[in-house]
């Protein structure tokens, strides 16, 4: 049942301020699968099926926060493999970080071979409950991430889902700006590409109980924008020039 007893006391804001940046920037990774999917359908339909691709990853938060017997549940080891142990959540996160390495791969490779004639084509074969089926899947394992993080952090209910209630708000209104600009950009999409097979070893290490800070890997990801962006800039006052 939720409580918002809580607003009254300073120390629940500030739990409740760190956990919704927390998830804003757990949430990174989701805006960049969302965008990078739903560029592969036709302009019309683009931004219906990012709107629809956030909702779905805020219901399976929430839904997931509602659950939490049933997740702590996943921790409880299923089996061991070489004498290491697997549950639930490994399973999932292991899977799911096959998923994103398996996709970002075929994206591209996609995006080297395909020629300006086979673009249509590529878009038409995407279809847009393909596209959501695809982001329903991967908002599972991203939402679990996200949910064990807060779980992590606070102990009330009511805190955790409004902090993914507002970061997702947060994310509803930056996913547009940023997935134009991705698909304006080649290179920037490719990047985004290869951040998602970074995640998606994370995932998979994290599944082995390989566990790699996450600073790291947010660091590496700001650093890499931050060079990408110099491009951008050069490669901009280059044209100019011409």
């Amino acid at each position: 049942m939720l409580d918002f007893a809580w607003v009254t006391d300073p120390e629940m804001l500030i739990a409740l301020l760190t956990l919704t940046v927390l998830e804003i920037v757990l949430g990174i990774d989701n805006i960049i699968f969302i965008s990078i999917l739903s560029g592969k359908l036709p302009k019309q339909q683009q931004k219906k099926a990012r709107q629809l691709g956030l909702i779905l990853a805020l219901v399976t938060r929430i839904a997931l926060l509602f659950s939490l017997s049933w997740l702590i549940g996943l921790t409880e080891p299923l089996f061991a493999v070489l004498g290491q142990e697997f549950s639930g959540r490994d399973l999932i996160l292991g899977l799911g970080g096959l998923f994103l390495l398996g996709k970002a791969t075929l994206e591209i490779h996609e995006k080297v071979q395909m020629h300006k004639d086979h673009k249509e084509k590529a878009l038409s074969a995407s279809s847009f409950a393909n596209v959501l089926f695809q982001i329903m899947l991967l908002d599972i394992v991203f939402s679990l991430d996200s949910v064990i993080t807060a779980v992590g952090m606070v102990d009330n209910l009511t805190v955790m889902v409004t902090a993914v209630v507002i970061s997702v708000i947060f994310m509803l209104i930056f996913v547009n700006p940023i997935s134009n600009f991705v698909d304006r950009n080649p290179t920037v999409k490719v990047l985004a590409l290869a951040f998602l097979m970074m995640i998606g070893l994370t995932l998979i290490g994290e599944a082995w109980e390989m566990h790699i800070p996450k600073g790291y890997v947010y660091f590496a990801m700001a650093f890499s924008v931050f060079v990408e962006m110099i491009n951008l800039r050069v490669r901009k006052v280059s044209e100019a020039k011409k």
